[in-house]
């Protein structure tokens, strides 16, 4: 059973998720998110788990602060809408981790520790940098994409563009490379004049998220369509 009573609704492409917080019970959200509350919640902004996690949260592209919503005097909720438009996900973590990449994380609640996980010249999730994010603990934790999800149970490899990619459970292992042609191309031939990027091949046995949309082909569409200044 969820700590927390939530539902996610309007999914898949505006998914929003309602958090119904009991006397004393609190949730953690990036600044933004918020769209609606109850008149009894409090919201207190600060750096939670200390400077170094709020440096840590900054440094994975997350906000530097954290807000804490929670219900006094009574029960409340909370709405909260993130950016992208897409689906979202609720995890429940058992002392386990999950990987998400930057910008995925929605919400947590108590219990659930969201920090920057350093990933070497591997980490090129959808050109981002090299920093991910990791939750790990005991709780819920709740996360957005751009566009549907898939969720893809992983026993052995598997390969997923790497701006495809949400969340993915830490007992995967990952190299990032580009995919050779069957017919003898390159893998730089495959780069340079394939279309297809870079791409992660996973093993291990694990739990996947990806996402059916990618940001960069969506601002790749929508690049001719924008308005541009004439100049006599």
């Amino acid at each position: 059973m969820s700590t927390i009573q939530h539902q996610v609704e309007f999914q898949p492409d505006f998914a929003t998720l309602r958090v119904q917080l009991a006397p004393g019970q609190s949730v953690f959200a990036e600044p933004s998110a918020m769209a609606t509350m109850s008149t009894n919640i409090k919201l207190v902004s600060s750096m939670r788990g200390g400077l170094g996690a709020a440096v840590s949260r900054a440094f994975s592209g997350e906000s530097f602060v954290m807000n804490t919503f929670t219900a006094e005097g009574g029960p409340g909720e909370v709405w909260f809408a993130p950016g992208p438009m897409g689906d979202m996900r609720h995890v429940e973590l058992h002392g386990n981790r999950i990987v998400l990449q930057r910008g995925a994380f929605v919400a947590c609640s108590e219990g659930v520790e969201v920090k920057a996980k350093w990933e070497g010249l591997k980490g090129f999730f959808s050109g981002e940098g090299l920093v991910l994010q990791q939750a790990s603990g005991t709780g819920d934790l709740w996360f957005n994409t751009f566009g549907a999800i898939l969720e893809i149970d992983v026993l052995g490899e598997y390969i997923v563009d790497t701006g495809c990619i949400v969340a993915f459970e830490d007992t995967l292992s990952y190299r990032v490379t580009t995919m050779p042609r069957p017919n003898g191309g390159g893998m730089l031939k495959t780069f340079l004049f394939g279309g297809e990027g870079l791409v992660c091949r996973f093993s291990g046995m694990g739990r996947l998220w990806v996402q059916t949309r990618g940001i960069g082909p969506f601002l790749g569409w929508v690049h001719p369509f924008r308005p541009v200044e004439k100049r006599g």
